[in-house]
């Protein structure tokens, strides 16, 4: 195994960053987020197709028969979809990647069967989007109760909060609970939008990926997946892999700061002199690059370690420990990052008019998504033989 990446993996980026660099300019995503403000979407409809059908990102994680390019013989796998990530966070593109192309799309495979087949299938060709219908802040150590229930005539009712990606899925992944009266067990149902399925906008942090209430009246739903008992075995997959390659992300979004900054103070000039010449603000800088490489080390090492995990089987320890080390270490670098960006770029980093806050918020909002840095330190409590304190 080894953490650099390869040529393919250069390319790929190379492609991402190009049409982002065209599509995704900071000036577009700031108009976007504008909109977000004035009761819009921000989601960029034209930059996902163009990412998920030209570039095929959405079917990075998905086999080869099902239409994707993963495969265990030299196709791509979670080191290509973790690399697509950190330029997504180097952009904060406002696209459903993570939503659908990793959250949802790790459901599926965890699923197995014929509807989750099929389902990938369009996913992969870039003819629907999905959203796994769990907040986005629950813990995977703590996966959440389905609160929605299955009827006995088919169809879902109950209301899940904190949804990432539900304004543009076509499909809604819900785990949900037999009705009473039936079995005791879980199912991992698909509904398809329909003005039975209710998405409200909610108030979030972070403009360039909304978060919503999802409220299912009835509606009409297709059984994907059974587990014994009250287990959610597809949201749990799910929510720790996402986790793994959530890192990816907030190492773009520190890069982009750290990068921007070092131009800025280069070119910013106090006292006759460069700002970036003075003592302080290379010490701060010099640490912060040091955060960086770390947190590089530990998102690829996650990475790494997910590639090689079997896609629809349960994560092993080595995996589920570098997984941990990476967002107990990820989302506090992306922040202080954001916060160095913001502060070193003087009043101009205040302003709404620079992108700054995007990133700050980005990565203040990605800090306690998929659990938050402490829920990942106490995981990794039992492994590495520190119990935490009684």
């Amino acid at each position: 195994m080894t953490l650099l990446y390869t040529e393919v993996e250069e390319e790929l980026r190379a492609a991402v960053r190009d049409l982002l660099a065209g599509k995704c300019s900071p000036s577009a995503v700031l108009d976007r987020a504008d909109s977000a403000a004035a009761g819009g979407t921000p989601y960029d409809a034209e930059l996902w197709k163009a990412l998920a059908r030209d570039i095929g990102v959405a079917g990075l994680l998905i086999p080869e028969e099902l239409g994707g390019s993963a495969s265990r013989n030299g196709g791509a796998s979670a080191r290509e979809a973790a690399v697509v990530l950190e330029e997504l966070g180097r952009a904060v593109a406002p696209v459903p990647f993570l939503s659908s192309a990793v959250l949802a799309t790790q459901a599926l495979l965890v699923a197995g069967g014929e509807a989750a087949g099929e389902l990938l299938g369009r996913l992969a060709a870039g003819e629907a989007t999905a959203a796994l219908a769990v907040s986005f802040a629950a813990s995977p150590y703590a996966p959440p109760a389905p609160v929605a229930t299955l009827g006995e005539d088919g169809t879902v009712t109950g209301t899940v909060t904190g949804v990432i990606g539900a304004e543009v899925a076509d499909v809604l992944l819900v785990p949900v609970r037999l009705a009473q009266g039936m079995e005791q067990c879980v199912v991992l149902c698909a509904v398809e939008a329909s003005p039975a399925v209710r998405v409200t906008p909610v108030t979030s942090l972070d403009l360039t990926r909304p978060v919503a209430t999802v409220s299912f009246a009835s509606a009409p739903a297709r059984v994907v997946a059974r587990a014994d008992g009250l287990e959610v075995p597809w949201v749990w997959e799910a929510l720790v892999r996402g986790a793994g390659l959530l890192a990816s992300e907030q190492l773009g979004v520190a890069e982009w700061c750290l990068t921007t900054t070092v131009a800025y103070v280069k070119e910013r000039r106090q006292f006759a002199r460069p700002v970036g010449s003075f003592q302080a603000v290379k010490h701060r800088l010099a640490d912060l690059w040091l955060e960086v490489v770390g947190a590089r080390a530990a998102a690829r090492n996650a990475a790494a370690l997910l590639a090689e995990a079997p896609a629809a089987g349960p994560l092993g320890d080595d995996a589920a420990v570098a997984v941990a080390v990476a967002q107990a270490h990820c989302g506090a670098v992306a922040v202080h990052a954001a916060e160095e960006c913001v502060q070193l770029h003087g009043g101009i980093g205040m302003t709404w008019e620079h992108p700054a806050h995007l990133y700050l918020k980005r990565a203040k909002a990605d800090q306690i998504a998929l659990g938050t840095p402490g829920d990942h330190r106490e995981a990794l409590a039992g492994p590495a033989d520190v119990p935490a304190p009684a």
